[in-house]
This record gives C-alpha cells, sequence and structure tokens, in this order.
C-alpha cells in the first residue's frame, strides 16, 4: 500500500475511533445518571464477570494463554471501568495519530468499540433485569430471560466478531519489535501525564499476546464458547452457560 492509501487508512480509523468514544462516553453518562442505576449497572458487571471466569478458567490456568485470557477478562471484555483510559485516548488522540502506527490506532478502536457496544447492551440488560425484579439477584435463569428479552441479535453477533478482531489485531501489534521499544520510552513520561490506563492497556495487551505467540487456537476458543453460548441463550437451552 503506497503512503497516500496508509493515509487514507489512518484517516478512516481515527474517524471511527473518535465516534466510539463518545458513544462510550454518552452511554456511561447514562448509565451513572443516577446512583441507583450505576449500582445496577454494577451487580450486572459483577456477575458477567463471574461467567467470565467460569467459562474460560482452563485459559486462564493456562501457562502460554492466561496472560492473553486475563488480559480479556480485565482490560478488554470484562466488568472493569474504562471511563479513565478513554478519556486520555480523547485527551490526546491528535498526539497518538502522529505517535502510534496505524496498526496501533486500530487496536484501540476495536477495543474502544468493543466498550462502546458492551455498554449499550449492558444498559438494555439492566432495564429488563430491573423490570423483571431479578437486578440484585442475578441467576443464569434471570440472565437467560433477559438476554433472550433484549434481542439485539446482530449487535451480540457484532461484539463476538469484535472480540476477535481484536485479538487479532493485538496478535499483528505484538510482532512490533519497535513498538515494545516504544512502549518502554513511553511509561515514564504518559505517567507523569495522567496517561496511565491507556499505557497499562497497550503494554498488557503487547506483553500478553507476544507470550502467546500465534493466537489463532486461543482466538478460536474463545469465538467459539461464546457463539455456544449465544446459540443455546437465544434458542431458549435448558442449560445454556453448560
Amino acid at each position: 500500500m503506497d503512503n497516500s492509501g496508509l493515509k487514507d487508512e489512518k484517516l478512516a480509523c481515527t474517524e471511527a475511533l473518535r465516534q466510539h468514544l463518545q458513544t462510550a462516553k454518552r452511554l456511561r453518562r447514562q448509565a451513572n445518571a443516577a446512583p441507583a442505576t450505576a449500582r445496577q449497572r454494577l451487580f450486572l458487571r459483577e456477575w458477567q464477570a463471574g461467567r467470565l471466569a467460569h467459562t474460560y478458567a482452563d485459559l486462564l490456568a493456562s501457562e502460554r494463554f492466561g496472560q492473553a485470557a486475563q488480559f480479556f477478562l480485565s482490560d478488554l471484555y470484562g466488568p472493569k471501568d474504562f471511563s479513565s483510559r478513554d478519556e486520555e485516548v480523547e485527551r490526546i488522540l491528535p498526539l497518538l495519530i502522529s505517535l502510534l502506527p496505524f496498526s496501533a490506532l486500530q487496536t484501540l478502536s476495536l477495543a474502544i468499540e468493543v466498550d462502546a457496544l458492551s455498554e449499550l447492551l449492558d444498559a438494555a440488560m439492566v432495564v429488563e433485569l430491573e423490570r423483571a425484579g431479578s437486578i440484585e439477584h442475578i441467576d443464569e435463569a434471570a440472565y437467560a430471560a433477559a438476554y433472550r428479552c433484549v434481542g439485539r441479535r446482530p449487535e451480540r453477533e457484532r461484539q463476538i466478531m469484535l472480540i476477535r478482531n481484536t485479538g487479532k489485531a493485538l496478535e499483528k501489534l505484538s510482532r512490533k519489535t519497535l513498538l515494545n521499544t516504544l512502549l518502554k520510552l513511553m511509561r515514564g513520561p504518559t505517567h507523569l501525564a495522567g496517561l496511565g490506563d491507556l499505557q497499562a492497556f497497550l503494554e498488557n495487551g503487547f506483553a500478553a499476546f507476544r507470550h502467546m505467540g500465534d493466537a489463532s487456537e486461543f482466538l478460536d476458543c474463545i469465538e467459539s464458547r461464546e457463539r455456544r453460548l449465544f446459540t443455546n441463550l437465544f434458542s431458549g437451552a435448558a442449560q445454556p452457560f453448560a
């Protein structure tokens, strides 16, 4: 690809990143508008964190995959509030555009799109669980019922696709030795500038995927399990989480 083509791709990626940041910010603002709503969102996210830890217990215990699994469950697809990271990205976006390679910007854009989409789906789940009177006592049956009532199949499928695409982007990023050097050089200045969450996200993802090597087996496992759960939940399977 020539320089003009790469520049166009970088501009498109930057615009997508900016839009995902705005969406995530708006949805978080709505979720935290009232203490009761914020507490309900926390109940849901804590339950989902437990589900993920159970579903991927084998990957978390693996010497090869454990670091990447922990990154996925804490820094990408888990209950963590990513407000600080996203605010940091938004605050220094012009600098990131000039400093980071396209692959790193693409990884950030995908991760923040996952964040925004998760916020959207979680908000819909909170409404349905609250309507059913089970938000403070979520169990598998209550979660499955709310999941079906919310629907949004295309968004759920996109969430799974985004998880895989983010993983593929991180794998590609982890092969860039010069980026590892750049991240180490950035460590001091970014922390002094109040950009610790962004630095941690990039470093943790880079280190996890570099340690793992080929990510195909890992990503295949996550996609297949999430798609099986997706199918079970929408079909009303008796034991969707089994």
